[in-house]
């Protein structure tokens, strides 16, 4: 059941958040804004700010390994805190995983919003799907991907130099570890209220590399329609 949450619906305008023209989309990837605003932070920094007598806790910035720890500290040390926003270009996928597990496990009403004109991409889907109600308004980017596992296409390239023995073994390695998250991602989804079909109708038939067809494109962002039917969204 999707919970309405008009009180706080208000509090980007706090922020200047809202945009005053649409933004230029990109034409690689025409679903998504050419320049998202995920912040260049090389790790996920998580700021306390009041906005209208409301505390927020701002993530803003790269997942790293460490974010798990970081975000239930910021949990801990800020019990009043009632919402999470979210402005990312991703990172550690298993780690995202892992931050929202530790909103959910915090066993507290917590609101993950993307604003406004905010991106949150990858591995920062993840982390925002942990919280029980979550919020994309109009205008937020919930932006996704084919997950794939970091530096492949580099390492394999590499290893090809050394034989195809060595090439083959590396395949054979990255296809295990690929299953191994995608069995974990669909875990996840599961455990947080979310369609699985998340994964099989719009991850997984994103292209992992640009093509040289007409559809080149490598990143999705919902709609917000799409945002309420695989429940991602579930407030308002």
């Amino acid at each position: 059941m999707r919970r309405r949450v008009a009180r706080l619906a208000v509090l980007p305008l706090a922020l200047g958040l809202v945009a005053a023209d649409a933004p230029q989309m990109d034409p690689m990837n025409p679903t998504c804004p050419a320049a998202p605003n995920w912040s260049d932070n090389k790790r996920m920094e998580i700021t306390p700010v009041l906005i209208n007598d409301t505390k927020v806790l701002l993530a803003e910035g790269a997942v790293d390994t460490g974010l798990p720890e970081r975000l239930k500290a910021a949990l801990d040390a800020n019990p009043d805190a009632l919402e999470i926003w979210f402005r990312s270009p991703g990172g550690n996928a298993r780690a995202g995983n892992e931050a929202g597990r530790v909103i959910r496990q915090s066993k507290r009403f917590l609101i993950s919003r993307i604003p406004n004109g905010w991106t949150c991409f990858s591995a920062c889907n993840f982390v925002f799907m942990g919280a029980p109600a979550r919020i994309v308004e109009p205008g937020g980017n919930f932006m996704v991907h084919m997950f794939t596992v970091t530096g492949q296409r580099d390492a394999i390239e590499m290893t090809l130099e050394e034989g195809t023995d060595s090439a083959i073994e590396l395949i054979g390695d990255i296809e295990q570890e690929s299953a191994l998250l995608a069995t974990e991602d669909n875990d996840f989804l599961i455990r947080m209220g979310v369609s699985r079909e998340l994964l099989t109708d719009v991850m997984y038939r994103q292209k992992a590399v640009a093509g040289s067809g007409d559809d080149r494109s490598t990143r999705r962002c919902l709609t917000p329609e799409e945002a309420l039917k695989y429940n991602v969204a579930n407030a308002e």
